[in-house]
């Protein structure tokens, strides 16, 4: 193992979107297991603070990977295309009208089932903008087209929060 290699080497899973979180999983363990600082308790300080940086890695790279939304933006870096979130949250005008209506409802809703109707409504188009995300980068590996569509994920993921924060406030 390298301290520079990227996440997916590291965990030894192929560098595409798509990932069997079970075969993730198991990865992590594994590794966590092999460098675990208590198992170098003998070496000395030196040797546990170098098991105890291999640790720190292990865990970013599996934190990373597990996320959908944070390993295709991942993916997008790795790819050239950064996700750049703090210079590029520009979308298209659809998208945007659909964000505004999606507002609207939820300020209108007045029932739970109004919010959960909505919160069904986001839950099938965030699925359905998953299923594109990984074909644009499994498929056709545009990183750019991709990290439009991990900026666009991410409102709908912050949205999605929102109706939960909703259904909370309503006693659900």
């Amino acid at each position: 193992m390298k301290l520079a290699s990227d996440d997916f080497e590291l965990l030894g899973v192929p560098r595409r979107f798509e990932q069997d979180r079970a075969v993730l999983d198991a990865r992590w363990r594994a590794l966590q297991a092999e460098v675990h600082p208590d198992r170098f308790a003998a070496e000395g300080a030196a040797a546990q603070r170098a098991a105890m940086q291999w640790a720190v890695r292990v865990n970013e790279a599996y934190q990373r990977l597990k996320n959908p939304l944070e390993r295709a933006a991942y993916l997008c870096r790795l790819g050239g295309a950064p996700v750049d979130t703090e210079n590029n949250n520009a979308m298209p005008k659809s998208f945007l009208m659909q964000q505004m209506a999606w507002r609207e409802a939820l300020e209108e809703a007045a029932t739970v089932d109004d919010v959960e109707a909505l919160a069904d409504e986001v839950n099938e188009r965030k699925s359905a903008a998953f299923d594109e995300l990984r074909r644009t980068l499994d498929d056709r590996r545009d990183t750019a087209a991709a990290a439009e569509q991990v900026r666009a994920l991410m409102f709908v993921e912050r949205f999605a929060e929102d109706i939960d924060r909703r259904l909370e406030a309503l006693g659900q």
